[in-house]
């Protein structure tokens, strides 16, 4: 039955629904690295919000994501079995990277570290307190307690052989060597004067590596308490230790700024550095065991992949995973297929993610100044790059012959070019003629025109310029005294046909340019300054959203306002059009996403969100829109449901109340699999029933070798007749092997407890053979399981003359009735009671008893194939008929 009228949506949108987020990779959290025994292949376990993600290493595919927790991750870590995920005072263990399958609760701090050691976790918080916990039962093994004055627990380690030891290192320099088995303290490590923030097994055992808050690595041996060397980088306190343990002697260690060093060990000396590895400080960094690859990850939402195959030992970027490292603010669909979407965001980046796969997403880059700055000495990486994007416009029409992407940057007058398929910063600096540098006035708004020669840029002094993308030459400004507008131009557009150029400013005025001639055709009064303009080329509605929280729809043929849309309480931030015209879709800072329907003129969905969203997009299919909101770092896609099935859209009343929808997560891609733990039992996969229906026919699953060649073994023993002669079976041993029994009988080498077969008895009684038919479960099995051959001399031993009796031969005729009456294994059935036949017809003829099995047999046979020679004749009729047929 169909809704009433009455009836309001139970929850959420009716028209969207969360699919997935993109561009969420890392954290500040330092990585778990696990190498799965079974699939030979090593996963990088890193945490984002309340889950956290697993990667493949070889591809840096993401294989599972796991349930949320109910508050952010603080530490990972990870065994053969388990990943451990600390938040606040809880301690969660998750199987299969995703479930929760133990809760650890008893830290009255933060947890803040994390260390497996076989059956029992170690866990310590900021409070002072270092936990043991049975793994298995969930229980408290021991528990230590430091004051944190005197040893304030940073780093913890497990020394390599060294049984039931932790070696612990705290902010007051100091280390301390425990026994967490006898709960006794072995020895105190004095310290350098200086914290330690990292603890490190080295290759060689009793040797460790410790950082310090000073920026020191010092390599000790904690058996002598001996400092063999150590080293000193100036970027800062160290966050992060490896050892390569492929051969080469390199100690690697990451700093705050984000840079990286590599050490020899032998040389003592500094080999090669990476800076800005990371845009943000080195959360965590591993070697590969056995391999010279270098995983690393940042609070940049990054992954990153170095392998070591350069001359002096350096390093390359092998593979990386990227994402916004400050919340994305622009986001615009590329291309008529929907599968990209660009992104600008607070970082100064221009990055592509793909909706198909990531390994489509592509980063443009980071805004930096113009080639002839870079050459000047004395300047730092920061000075270099340009303010973030604040708004750009992308075309596809002329991307492969020029620049296709123009963007505008924060306080800037100069806006920049990009191109797509180079995944490069342009060549063009568009800037008006004679402007002065340091100017005031920064660019607002642009717009590529739909042939993809042009770009009309709106800056905050009023001016519009029009520039050539190929050239980068201005060519031309609209209004007199080069100002189009009386104030700052907050939006601009152009149609399909380059006949009209549209603008807009905080002067309430909406303006019709003729493209060409730059001359003024009309001028609109708005009722309130604008914020923003959209327009929707292929209907010719333009969209613009006022500083009064209202919606206008200006239709560009007629010049006239068509729609007014009112129900926002809050800015709105950004909107767009659905592919055919029909919807806009607005998104404001009160948190909600409304979809209005131009034809009926009313809001027909609308539903809130955690936090506000800042900018909107809904791609040429239609299919997926995609939404940025305030402080996250990732794209979310929300699912079209018109697309899927019949959405039933009615107009809300003006006093709807929405309901708060939850953000999509992240999804695993469908060409990834789980990784599961190696004790882990696979999932159950589905297997079909051996028997359909009562009225169908099975066939066996055997190859055609073992049955299609029974009626022709004397052909092919013929045709393989060796021409050697045959060598002398070895000799039978004095004393033949019996079954322990009553009767004694011999035991044979392929005889087993459930195998079906004749064996041959001597009677006490009779003095005579009696033959005695061993039954199993499934006797047939074993015919399966025999060859050609062997199958051709079992049937041969039933008749009396090889061994067997006229009883077995009416057996055998009866196992062929049943196969033939439960329609399995229907080609074995008739391909044995050929062999059968063949062999032992002349002595079933003069046996009446036998003749009359198989005359009920044959009854069998023929109604068989009777129904299935109706069934071929209607399926051949039917396929001459669409053969021949005119239709």
């Amino acid at each position: 039955a169909e809704p009433a009228e009455s009836d309001m949506p139970a929850g959420g949108s009716s028209l969207f629904s969360g699919f997935r987020v993109l561009g969420l990779y890392s954290n500040h959290v330092p990585h778990a690295l696990r190498y799965h025994l079974k699939h030979r292949e090593s996963y990088v376990v890193t945490a984002v919000g309340r889950s956290f993600h697993t990667f493949n290493v070889n591809r840096l595919g993401i294989v599972a994501v796991s349930n949320s927790l109910p508050d952010e991750i603080t530490c990972l870590a990870a065994d053969r079995m388990l990943v451990f995920a600390a938040t606040g005072r809880l301690i969660s263990a998750f199987a299969r990277n995703k479930e929760v399958v133990m809760h650890y609760n008893g830290h009255e701090q933060e947890v803040r570290l994390l260390l497996p050691l076989g059956d029992q976790l170690i866990s310590a918080d900021s409070g002072g307190d270092v936990i043991v916990w049975d793994v298995q039962s969930g229980e408290v093994y021991l528990r230590l307690h430091f004051d944190p004055s005197t040893f304030d627990v940073l780093a913890m380690m497990h020394p390599s052989t060294y049984l039931n030891k932790v070696l612990l290192g705290s902010s007051q320099g100091a280390l301390q060597l425990w026994n967490i088995k006898t709960s006794k303290l072995l020895f105190t490590f004095a310290g350098w004067s200086a914290g330690v923030t990292v603890l490190q097994q080295s290759p060689a055992v009793d040797v460790v590596g410790v950082g310090t808050a000073t920026g020191r690595i010092i390599i000790h041996n904690i058996r002598l308490d001996e400092t063999l060397m150590s080293f000193t980088q100036d970027w800062g306190p160290i966050t992060s230790l490896s050892f390569r343990t492929d051969g080469p002697p390199i100690v690697a260690s990451g700093s705050p700024q984000g840079h990286i060093a590599f050490w020899d060990l032998e040389r003592h000396q500094l080999v090669t550095q990476h800076r800005h590895a990371h845009r943000t400080s080195i959360a965590g960094a591993t070697f590969l065991q056995g391999e010279p690859i270098l995983v690393t990850n940042g609070a940049d939402n990054a992954i990153k992949v170095w392998i070591f195959d350069q001359e002096g030992g350096g390093a390359r970027l092998l593979r990386i995973r990227q994402g916004h490292s400050a919340p994305p603010t622009t986001i615009h669909h590329h291309g008529n297929d929907g599968k990209n979407i660009l992104s600008a965001g607070q970082d100064g980046t221009l990055q592509s993610f793909s909706t198909v796969h990531e390994r489509f997403n592509k980063n443009l880059g980071s805004v930096n100044k113009k080639k002839e700055k870079k050459k000047k000495k004395g300047l730092t990486y920061e000075e270099l790059r340009l303010p973030a994007i604040t708004a750009f416009s992308s075309s596809v029409t002329r991307q492969s012959d020029w620049d296709g992407i123009v963007a505008c940057h924060r306080d800037r007058l100069a806006t920049t070019t990009w191109n797509y398929q180079r995944c490069t910063m342009g060549a063009h600096h568009l800037q008006p003629p004679g402007s002065r540098r340091g100017a005031i006035a920064t660019v607002i708004a642009v717009d590529i025109t739909s042939c993809g020669n042009f770009v009309v840029i709106g800056s905050s002094c009023g001016r519009v310029d029009v520039y050539n993308l190929q050239s980068g030459l201005h060519r031309g400004c609209y209004g007199d005294d080069e100002k189009a507008h009386n104030g700052v131009v907050r939006g601009i557009a152009t149609d399909t046909l380059n006949q009209l150029t549209l603008t807009t400013g905080s002067d309430w005025l909406l303006k019709f340019w003729r493209f060409k001639s730059k001359k003024l055709e009309e001028e609109m009064k708005l009722n309130a300054a604008p914020a923003s303009m959209k327009l929707h080329r292929e209907s010719g509605m333009l969209a613009l959203a006022l500083d009064d929280f209202t919606l206008v729809v200006v239709d560009i043929e007629t010049r006239r306002v068509v729609r007014k849309f009112a129900g926002h309480h809050g800015n709105i931030n950004d909107m767009t059009f659905s592919p055919d015209g029909r919807w806009l879709v607005t998104v404001a800072m009160d948190c909600t996403i409304r979809v209005w329907d131009l034809p009926s003129g009313s809001l027909v969905d609308c539903f809130l969100v955690a936090t506000a969203p800042v900018s909107v997009s809904l791609s040429p299919t239609g299919d997926f829109l995609a939404t940025t909101h305030v402080d996250s770092l990732g794209l979310y896609l929300w699912t079209n449901k018109s697309l899927c099935g019949p959405v039933g859209l009615r107009p809300l009343p003006a006093d709807y109340q929405p309901v708060v929808e939850t953000l999509p997560g992240v999804t695993v891609e469908e060409t990834e699999q789980e990784v599961n733990s190696e004790e882990e039992e696979e999932e159950d996969v589905y297997q079909s029933a051996e028997q359909l229906g009562a009225e169908l026919v099975t066939l066996s699953l055997l190859p055609e070798s073992r049955w299609k060649s029974l009626l022709h073994l004397d052909e092919i023993k013929k045709r393989n007749k060796p021409v050697a002669a045959p060598a002398a079976p070895a000799a039978a041993p004095f004393f033949l092997p019996t079954v322990p029994g009553l009767t004694p009988r011999f035991a044979t080498q392929t005889q087993t407890e459930h195998e079906t077969q004749v064996t041959y008895a001597w009677d006490p009684l009779t003095s005579g053979p009696e033959y005695v038919l061993v039954q199993t479960e499934d006797p047939l099995r074993l015919l399966k399981d025999c060859g050609p051959a062997a199958l051709s001399v079992e049937l041969n031993s039933l008749a009396p003359e090889g061994g067997g009796a006229r009883e077995l031969l009416l057996v055998f005729i009866q196992m062929i009735d049943s196969m033939l009456a439960s329609g399995r294994d229907f080609d074995l059935a008739h391909a044995y009671l050929a062999l059968f036949l063949k062999l032992h017809l002349r002595s079933l003829s003069q046996d009446a008893t036998a003749m009359e099995a198989l005359n009920h047999l044959l009854s069998r046979l023929e109604k068989g194939w009777a129904e299935l020679q109706a069934s071929f004749d209607q399926s051949l009729c039917l396929l001459s008929y669409a053969k021949s047929a005119l239709l």
